[in-house]
């Protein structure tokens, strides 16, 4: 940005030049998402969740208070009641009239836009809810919320106006005026007390009520934006003449990309003044300093709190914040930056005044620029801030500046903590160690360590060497480097297998050769001569596969890094060979954890509920002929399930042993979610049968990738027979027609936005990668073909008669429910059991099951209930202990 005329350049062959841009400020978003108008609405709903959940379970409570409320009202003098009701009637409409007009005069009318835009969703709301309360709602919530009246008719239970009002006041911003804010509540509070005292109302309506304006009014601010206050270059000329400078030009500096790291470090300028060195000024805002706010808050939810900071503070804070870490960091005796200046820039930005320093940060040197002198001077920068228990919380190679001198300064201190703690000071030293190690390596990052900091410090943060404990920047880094080490890994072993192949058919072609030289006549008829040659190939193809896996394993070895962080402990254990390596224990819950107890809480919340209505007497009178027929197809489903796998595997693996596997994999989907525990037992048993492990994997994803296609064929095939049961002519039913509809503009949807595009791509991609050779060798051999398709085919007609007899055993007869119906209702739950989060499945796939049958089949609850149960007690349940057996009897022959 470039205020006034540039009168000096900036320097040529810096990575940090200032990007000029002419005119007063680059094009700013119009409107911005506040993540704090986000929260605001999520917490308004969770709040109306509360009030409906009181009223619709504390009943006694309710009454209690409306009956306090009219005991205490009933010594009100009516004129006054009155009085108060048609001055709060007219103040109502008034004062927002008012704030209007002022808004109008002061050309604020994009703030007036929004606050009608949320007082008409308010007023659809309230209608809404109105409605519902009088047709749907429980009677105890109705009871709660109205109050009949002498007339005959119950009151509104939202106040269709009030809730507009409310909605309209919170939109336009009056709670940041306070003489406004003031005026409102009077408002509001006398208008609420004539309507209790009147009997024209309840409190839990007035709350709700409230409640109903306040969160339309901030989901309105979330969806359509706010508008962007962010201070313009004016502004911040202007601020920085308040402070005694006297600027011409200010540049903006455009340093690290926005990330959760970054984004809340401000918007760095470089000013030049008409008598003096240049500035470095940062300017922070509300809309920079909420940036990456979700990711923070994540991290403070998921790590331990001695390792997180505040997800956000004021903007008062984080001034106060970086001014004291840059006074603290130079008293300290570390190279810092030094703060000559600070001041606010309206109500939501403030700005920070800093010396200019010249040079380039680490990131952008030359990897044999940062020499082990520079290095060491790093690490006396960090021994410095934690002489005085100074944390920096950043170390990463953005925040580390090399002067035109060659000196070390430290930047981005407004994150770093004050009489830190042991365990965040040792996170400080990790960070760096990482950070260097990217750039040069890890001896000689250890070494310049060690030689500052003494070998102590160094190996008391080993526990800490983790990826959960260093910046998400760094972690991204780190996780490039493992892809690509990968990557070299897989190459390495595919040129080792072509080259074992090439040196076997060599040898093969060198013993044909000298056996036609060597034998003249042919002999014929020898049975045990026969017999001998079936032996011996038998064991050269033996042998052969043994000699091809130890070169595999060879080639493996040879091309196996190690990553960063292991070279970085076995640096620092060559120096402190007993420093303690146990990683501490850092996270509270993982996402997954989260997802799997929310996803297994709500789904047993369903689950138990359909269990409690299930009478006793329907168990007890199943049809036990119709369970050992479900017995036994449960049993065949895992010969079909070997069938389907081995189909799409060109390489002898034994049946049997196949089989066994997936008996084992019953007990590894009850640990693990449906659609990930089967792949991976599936792929480490075929490496340990001899398959080279991309192959291994090619073959598991060619399985899955065929299976998926399968699954959507029969689900439509099956659809379009069920929507024709009914009907004379070949039609398919609507549903049927309403769901590839659906899954057309889906698909439409993802291939016409770039983002979802690329996305979809990209997973596709990493899953299926090396799928289309594998099906390539597959088509080769029709007898392999056929065997995973009749496997496939066969799997889910096991599955669907095992739910079928599960049905009849409960007493249900053939022509209720036709095989295509409880062939439908199983897909759609297998589906959703392999989207759902939870091992197995569990709770999704019940519940999808039970709502079909009754949906679909027209089953009564009594019978679908039991008959799902029992169909997941035999498929997932009582296989547990049996998989359990063959997991440990495959894992004692090293074929898992």
């Amino acid at each position: 940005m470039v205020m006034g005329q540039d009168t000096q350049p900036p320097e040529e062959g810096r990575a940090d030049v200032p990007e000029r841009v002419s005119g007063d400020e680059p094009l700013l978003a119009a409107r911005v998402h506040r993540p704090s108008d986000l929260m605001r609405l999520l917490g308004g709903l969770l709040a109306i969740g509360l009030v409906l959940a009181v009223a619709a379970f504390a009943h006694a409570t309710t009454s209690g208070l409306e009956k306090d409320i009219n005991e205490s009202a009933g010594g009100a003098s009516d004129v006054f009641v009155r009085i108060a009701g048609l001055v709060s009637s007219i103040a109502v409409l008034l004062v927002p009239v008012a704030f209007a007009i002022e808004r109008l005069i002061k050309r604020d009318g994009l703030r007036i836009a929004d606050g009608v835009l949320a007082a008409v969703l308010a007023h659809g709301v309230t209608l809404a809810t109105d409605l519902w309360v009088a047709e749907a709602a429980p009677g105890t919530i109705r009871d709660a919320l109205t109050q009949p009246q002498s007339g005959g008719g119950l009151t509104d239970p939202v106040h269709n106006y009030l809730a507009p009002v409310i909605a309209y006041m919170t939109a336009v911003g009056m709670a940041r005026r306070p003489r406004w804010r003031v005026s409102l509540w009077v408002v509001l509070l006398l208008d609420a007390f004539t309507m209790l005292v009147a009997g024209y109302t309840t409190a839990l309506s007035i709350a709700l009520t409230v409640l109903i304006g306040w969160t339309v009014a901030y989901g309105t601010l979330y969806a359509v934006g706010s508008p962007n206050v962010r201070p313009t270059g004016q502004t911040l000329l202007a601020g920085l003449r308040r402070v005694g400078f006297r600027p011409v030009t200010a540049l903006r500096a455009e340093g690290v990309p926005d990330s959760a790291d970054s984004g809340d470090r401000g918007r760095r300028y470089i000013v030049t003044l008409e008598d003096g060195p240049p500035l470095d000024v940062t300017v922070v805002d509300r809309e920079q300093q909420a940036h990456g706010f979700f990711y923070r808050a994540w991290r403070r939810i998921s790590l331990r709190t001695i390792t997180t900071r505040r997800s956000i503070v004021s903007l008062r804070q984080a001034l106060e914040q970086e001014a004291l870490l840059a006074y603290a960091a130079i008293a300290a005796g570390a190279n810092a930056p030094k703060l000559i200046a600070t001041s606010e820039l309206g109500p939501d930005a403030v700005m920070l005044v800093y010396e200019h320093i010249g040079g380039r940060s680490l990131d952008a040197l030359d990897d044999d620029e940062i020499t082990d002198d520079l290095v060491r001077s790093a690490w006396r920068q960090v021994k410095a801030l934690q002489s005085r228990r100074i944390a920096h919380r950043r170390l990463t190679g953005d925040a580390i500046l090399v002067d035109r001198s060659g000196r070390v300064v430290l930047t981005d201190l407004r994150g770093g903590e004050i009489a830190a703690g042991d365990l965040v000071l040792r996170m400080d030293v990790a960070q760096l160690l990482t950070t260097l190690g990217l750039r040069i390596g890890a001896r000689r990052t250890v070494a310049a360590a060690v030689e500052v900091l003494g070998p102590d410090t160094v190996a008391d943060c080993l526990p800490l060497l983790q990826p959960i404990a260093l910046s998400r920047s760094t972690r991204a880094t780190l996780r490039k480097l493992a892809r690509e080490r990968s990557a070299r890994e897989r190459e390495a072993v595919l040129a080792a297998s072509e080259e074992a192949k090439r040196e076997r058919e060599l040898a093969k072609t060198e013993a044909a050769d000298a056996t036609a030289t060597g034998h003249t006549a042919v002999r014929i008829g020898s049975k045990t001569g026969t017999k001998a040659d079936t032996k011996a190939e038998k064991a050269e193809k033996k042998a052969d596969k043994k000699a091809e896996k130890r070169a595999l394993d060879t080639a493996l070895d040879e091309a196996r890094e190690e990553d960063l962080l292991a070279q970085i402990r076995q640096q620092v254990l060559l120096i402190r060979p007993q420093a303690p390596v146990e990683p501490v224990r850092l996270e509270r819950i993982k996402p997954r954890t989260l997802v799997s107890l929310i996803a297994g809480a709500v789904a047993a919340y369903f689950l138990l509920s359909q269990i409690a209505s299930t009478p006793l007497s329907t168990i007890s009178q199943a049809d036990w002929r119709w369970v050992a027929a479900a017995v036994l197809f449960s049993a065949l489903s895992y010969v079909a399930a070997a069938m389907s796998l081995l189909g799409f595997v060109p390489e002898r693996v034994g049946f049997r042993r196949t089989v066994v596997a997936q008996v084992a994999g019953s007990f590894v989907k009850i640990v693990a979610p449906a659609a990930v525990g089967g792949v991976a037992l599936n792929t480490r048993f075929l490496q340990r049968a001899g398959v080279r492990p991309g192959l291994a994997v090619a073959s598991v994803g060619a399985s899955q990738l065929f299976g998926l296609g399968a699954h959507i064929l029969l689900l439509l095939a099956f659809g379009y027979l069920t929507g024709t049961e009914e009907s004379q002519s070949f039609t398919p039913s609507r549903t049927v027609i309403a769901g590839l509809l659906t899954v057309a503009v889906l698909v439409l949807v993802m291939t016409a936005i770039p983002f979802l595009r690329k996305f979809v791509s990209t997973r596709l991609r990493s899953l299926f990668a090396g799928v289309v050779p594998r099906m390539l060798d597959v088509l080769q051999r029709p007898v392999k073909l056929v065997t995973g398709i009749s496997g496939m085919l066969l799997l889910t007609g096991m599955f669907v008669l095992c739910l079928d007899a599960s049905i009849r055993a409960f007493g249900h007869d053939n022509q209720s429910i036709s095989y295509a119906s409880v062939a439908v209702v199983f897909l759609a739950g297998n589906a959703l059991g392999s989207a759902a989060p939870t091992p197995g499945g569990i709770g999704a796939v019940e519940s999808a099951l039970i709502g079909g049958l009754v949906a679909v089949g027209h089953l009564p609850i009594e019978v679908a209930t039991p008959a799902v149960l029992l169909y997941r007690l035999l498929t997932l349940w009582l296989p547990v202990l049996p998989g359990w057996l063959c997991f440990n009897w495959l894992t004692k022959r090293e074929a898992l």
